[in-house]
């Protein structure tokens, strides 16, 4: 196939493929005719410096251990920057790229392509996972000097790109307005799942531990992520209402999981909540495929209102009932598939969840609703044509057709 062109992807939140989203348009752009390269941290099971997957050349670079304040974040954005423009530096003398393509957080990855797109004419592609500003205001509760900075950093990046890839219309919505980027500059690429790679198995009664009912999430355990709230709404149901068929199990890892742990124990809830840490895809598959009943406690702020959480279209594509507090995305993405608690109730939550627990033909219908959707509209192979049209606007050319996306098992 011929080449239409070189792409340097540069993602410092997670490692790759470990980062999901990134690795499905990392190897959709393989798949259709770009040389791609990846900028990413080490990470857990990923702690090749250097490798090739699916025809993706993939260079790691270290980073500090992740600490939850401003110094400590500021410590990681300027520790990655430098081992990125490193690692730019060194695919620019051996492989070379014409497009750069960041994905934030953080917001200053632009300082990266700017430069090579001032003294190299690189054009840019800004990828935005995140609106940093409110998740620093929902983070710290306050703003000030750090969170004008932020904003800084937002219009900054704005001002860099060619075109601007959204994960949802209220993103889309704020690069408009915020960003001051024109509407045919700006793509919505949604984050759902590769349902060739993301299904269903099997159910394993033995994660429930000799409970009738299992309740999952799965996600990053940090300090706005509402875990707090999913241990409220469990303390609820298990002690108050004297619930003990239930059992919680929570998957993933983060800078709160310890804070956490101890919260749950202090609660007194600890025989009926587990927490897995990360684990692979395949045991996460499973994990999630034995749930009765999966959570999104991510509370309702100006933060998760406007994002799309990667959990819910993963609950979906397993033909998981949801319940979640009534958020506005939440809702666009899951619609009758989910029921929604009250403002940040976690009393309100527990109720929802009884209320499925209880009604195992609503769980039945809800997942297919969910299942449908994500199969009609959301999955991953319905955001690869609006990728495409993203790197044909930036490359000034007609939109590419779209080549069959690879059946090869997630790594």
């Amino acid at each position: 196939m011929e080449s239409r062109g070189k792409v340097l992807i540069i993602v410092e939140n997670l490692p790759v493929p470990f980062d999901r989203r990134v690795w499905m348009e990392a190897t959709a752009l393989a798949q259709n005719g770009y040389q791609v390269s990846v900028i990413c941290p080490v990470g857990k099971r990923f702690e090749l410096e250097y490798e090739v997957i699916e025809g993706v050349h993939i260079y790691r670079h270290p980073l500090p251990p992740e600490i939850s304040s401003t110094t400590g974040y500021l410590k990681e954005y300027i520790w990655a920057l430098r081992h990125e423009f490193r690692l730019a530096r060194k695919i620019w003398k051996e492989r070379g790229f014409d497009i750069v393509h960041v994905c934030n957080p953080p917001d200053l990855l632009f300082l990266v392509a700017g430069w090579f797109k001032v003294f190299h004419g690189v054009k840019v592609v800004f990828d935005q996972h995140d609106i940093n500003p409110e998740l620093y205001e929902v983070k710290f509760g306050k703003r000030g000097l750090f969170h004008k900075a932020l904003r800084l950093a937002e219009r900054c990046s704005y001002a860099v790109a060619d075109v601007v890839i959204a994960t949802n219309e209220s993103y889309k919505e704020i690069a408009v307005t915020r960003g001051k980027q024109r509407p045919e500059k700006v793509f919505v690429v949604r984050s759902g799942p590769d349902l060739s790679r993301f299904q269903p198995v099997p159910p394993q009664q033995h994660f429930k531990r000799g409970k009738p009912y299992l309740v999952g999430y799965v996600g990053v355990m940090g300090e706005q992520e509402g875990i707090d709230l999913l241990l409220q709404a469990a303390k609820y149901l298990v002690l108050d209402g004297k619930r003990d068929d239930i059992r919680f199990m929570l998957i993933g890892g983060g800078p709160a999981l310890e804070r956490m742990r101890r919260l749950c124990s202090e609660m007194g809830i600890a025989q009926n909540v587990e927490f897995t840490g990360r684990v692979p895809d395949d045991e996460l598959l499973a994990r999630l495929s034995s749930c009765d009943v999966c959570v999104n406690p991510d509370p309702k702020n100006t933060f998760n209102d406007k994002s799309t959480m990667n959990k819910v279209l993963e609950y979906m594509a397993l033909a998981k009932p949801i319940v979640q507090f009534d958020l506005l995305e939440g809702r666009r993405s899951a619609e009758d598939a989910s029921l929604y608690a009250e403002g940040n109730d976690a009393n309100d939550l527990a109720r929802k969840i009884e209320w499925l627990l209880d009604n195992p033909a609503l769980r039945e219908q809800m997942g297919r609703v969910g299942q449908d959707r994500m199969s009609r509209l959301l999955e991953w192979r319905h955001q690869v044509p609006n990728l495409l049209e993203a790197y044909a606007a930036v490359r000034g050319k007609p939109s590419l057709p779209v080549y069959e996306i690879s059946k090869k098992e997630a790594i």
